[in-house]
């Protein structure tokens, strides 16, 4: 009974997670890394054709991106997941195949011309389809057996339509364990889909950290600041350009812009164009609406009710072919464009951006996480200048981010979450969080709820039944970066950083406030570094 971790250690992405039980061998989640890889990750420890079957927590390509691999290297068993993740993983991994062709044929035109040997894509369109077709959609909240001592539920964990915490039951030589994996833990009071559920027993449990270190900051009302930008911006002549996950943030900003717009939230830009561009992000949208009754919370239901689509308004444009989106940008009219990816390191958001980002009069607004070495997080830190299709374009748009939109729990967030556990798991692994990240919540663990916790890198081996590590290995770097293990007064140390850099998002949030505010607030923090500077 062991469990060997396999990607989305110390990093955001690339979940998966091998385990042995029961005679069987199966995986939680095969996800794609996205960015760059800052540790090497091992191998699945068997081919993938000796697989029984898979779990998978949500849709999102860092957690299902791989599925195909699996097919491709000769898995047939089943994948098992909620039924509105069926639906979404359907269309993301097509989508995610046609880029993987499309840029595999990319590299070979170019490469052709300088002798270089082909590239072959990671899967193409059959391995994906393969996949699906071995997709299982099972309920929240009701135990399947899936072998003679394996059983399984899942329960929404309010990231994403669809999104699953796992409780996995483990019963090998009358010795039972339970294991919890938490997916990514949803941010409380999102709009659209519910409230994470939170859990109240495991032996053991494999947590996500992905904002372990910082705070989403004060709770501000979404669709006012997101009004602020758009009326800026539109008074200035511009454009609002949201680079947006197709899945999930997307139809949060639609819901957002539809209270804007029914509000009359936007003065003197009556009636004003929203361009949906992605395929993908269209498709999703239709999904959401099919499984509102499992997945939408109170306020949305309540507008369903009312015959209201919480996801659609006048003034939706929705751009399915490439002549809609070059279209887009031939429309001298002040416009919202929602583009994917939702990091500008893939798709249409990259033309946007050409088209937008040197025009002063523009801004180009931020509504989700930005993964160390994308685009995204570079224009966030501000980068003067970015190169797309092989041109400097200069950054003179206004870079803004909607602050505390988020679909992860923050820190406070994963906290409560961890917290919620009856009696103390034996063991909680923190995973999928960039290195400060999982170190800092695995401090706070340790610290506040003085739980056993620990950040294993890729390769840890852990047995299950005997709650010991088999193997617990450093992580290998691909490129320059402290790898060791953290000591506890590190730990404490990188969550003061963490609270510095939340002071920074605090101050952020207070421009153009009263200058009384501000002088209270500068004398505040002034007195709190007479204090501490010694």
């Amino acid at each position: 009974m062991k469990i060997t971790f396999v990607g989305a250690t110390h990093e955001v992405t690339g979940s998966c997670y091998f385990l042995e039980a029961a005679g069987k061998k199966f995986l939680v989640d095969f996800g794609m890394e996205q960015g760059p890889d800052n540790f090497e990750n091992i191998p699945i420890p068997v081919p993938a054709s000796e697989l029984d079957f898979v779990l998978l927590t949500h849709a999102h390509i860092d957690h299902s991106g791989k599925l195909p691999v699996l097919y491709a290297e000769g898995f047939r068993g089943n994948i098992y997941t909620t039924y509105a993740t069926v639906d979404l993983c359907e269309i993301m991994l097509r989508d995610s195949a046609h880029i993987q062709m499309f840029e595999a044929e990319w590299r070979n035109r170019k490469g052709q011309r300088s002798g270089k040997e082909p590239v072959q894509p990671l899967y193409d369109m059959n391995d994906a389809q393969g996949a699906i077709s071995h997709l299982v959609g099972c309920p929240y909240q009701q135990i399947l057996e899936l072998a003679d001592g394996i059983q399984v539920r899942f329960v929404d964990a309010g990231h994403l339509l669809g999104s699953a915490s796992i409780e996995l039951w483990l019963k090998e030589d009358d010795v039972e364990r339970k294991i919890v994996f938490s997916g990514d833990i949803g941010n409380k009071n999102q709009p659209l889909i519910k409230n994470p559920t939170y859990l109240q027993s495991a032996d053991y449990v494999v947590m996500e950290s992905t904002y372990g270190d910082r705070s989403h900051g004060p709770r501000v009302s979404y669709e006012e600041e997101l009004a602020k930008v758009i009326q800026r911006t539109f008074d200035r002549g511009g454009n609002v350009v949201i680079p947006s996950f197709a899945v999930g943030r997307t139809q949060e900003m639609l819901y957002f812009i539809r209270k804007i717009k029914a509000d009359h939230m936007i003065q003197g830009h009556d009636g004003f164009p929203v361009f949906v561009d992605s395929p993908l992000a269209v498709g999703a949208t239709t999904i959401f609406n099919e499984h509102h009754k499992d997945c939408f919370d109170e306020e949305a239901m309540e507008l369903v009710n009312k015959g209201i689509n919480p996801i659609t308004f006048p003034g939706l444009k929705l751009s399915i072919t490439s002549e809609e989106s070059k279209s887009i940008n031939f429309d001298d009219r002040p416009k919202v464009i929602i583009s994917a990816s939702g990091m500008c390191d893939a798709g249409r958001i990259k033309h946007h951006l050409k088209h937008n980002l040197w025009r002063p009069e523009c801004t180009v607004l931020f509504v989700g996480y930005q993964a160390i070495g994308t685009p995204g997080r570079a224009l966030v830190e501000g980068v003067k200048e970015i190169k797309l299709f092989g041109e400097e374009i200069q950054v003179n748009a206004e870079i803004k981010v909607l602050p505390g939109v988020s679909g992860h729990a923050d820190n406070e967030g994963l906290m409560e979450w961890a917290g919620a556990f009856a009696e103390k798991p034996k063991q909680v692994f923190v995973c999928h969080g960039e290195d400060t990240s999982c170190q800092v919540l695995t401090g706070r663990l340790e610290d506040e709820l003085h739980y056993t916790a620990m950040a294993p890198y890729s390769g840890t081996i852990y047995d299950l039944k005997e709650a010991a590590f088999i193997s617990c290995p450093e992580g290998v770097v691909i490129r320059k970066q402290e790898t060791k293990p953290q000591s506890k007064s590190s730990s404490v140390y990188q969550r003061l950083v963490a609270a510095g850099q939340r002071l920074l998002t605090v101050i952020r949030h207070n421009e153009g406030g009263a200058n009384k505010d501000l002088a209270k607030l500068t004398s505040q923090i002034n007195n709190l570094c007479d204090k501490w500077d010694r």
